[in-house]
Formats: C-alpha cells, sequence, structure tokens
C-alpha cells in the first residue's frame, strides 16, 4: 500500500521534504490542484482534512461537483503482447475486447475495496 490519506472520500498523497523537513500532498481524482503541509504527521492528516472540507465548501459555493469527471472511457497502453492476448481470450471467449479488459478492471477495483 502506499502512504495515502483518506477522508470523506477524498485520497490524499503523502510525501516527505528532506530539504525542507515538512511532509506535504495534494489531493488526488480531483480536476483542480489542492496541496497541503505540515511538519509532522499529525500535522500533515489534519492539513488534509481541512483541505478536504475547504476544498468541498469552495466547490459547493462554484456550484460544481468536487469529483473528478469521468467520460466512461480511457486510453490505455500495454504491451504488444498482452494486447494480442487480450483479443485471443476475447474472441475464444465470445465476447469483445472491451468487455475483457471491463472485467479485468472491475476484478482489480472489487479486490482493493
Amino acid at each position: 500500500m502506499k502512504d495515502m490519506l483518506e477522508y470523506m472520500g477524498f485520497i490524499g498523497s503523502v510525501h516527505f521534504s528532506a530539504d525542507d523537513d515538512v511532509f506535504y500532498g495534494k489531493i488526488e481524482g480531483i480536476d483542480d490542484l489542492v496541496s497541503y503541509e505540515g511538519s509532522t504527521v499529525n500535522g500533515l492528516k489534519k492539513a488534509f482534512r481541512d483541505s478536504v472540507k475547504d476544498y468541498i465548501e469552495l466547490c459547493r459555493e462554484a456550484g460544481k461537483k468536487p469529483e473528478k469527471s469521468c467520460r466512461g472511457s480511457f486510453n490505455v497502453r500495454v504491451p504488444v503482447p498482452l494486447h494480442q492476448a487480450a483479443i485471443r481470450k476475447a474472441a475464444m471467449q465470445g465476447i469483445s475486447l472491451n468487455q475483457i479488459i471491463r472485467a479485468a478492471l472491475e476484478k482489480e477495483v472489487a479486490d482493493a475495496r
């Protein structure tokens, strides 16, 4: 597991700058850049929670959704042999490549919950 924070459904990254002697991060999965920092782990956690609350409030005031917009489609780059194997498996199962990728993604996401 990576160093991440979670609060109210939002995920935040965690990094450390030895030069500045500070922990820092940003809210992931949003269309905006919201960063936070703290000189201690507890300070970083508090700054993250405060940033999430502030971001939700700013989005509410602006009338926009705080979550990153998703279209339901995206490009995935894979090695050619993996692409060929996926096409072959889809053909053998009588389904589309999209259905193979969707099933694999659903399994991966379900395993991560």
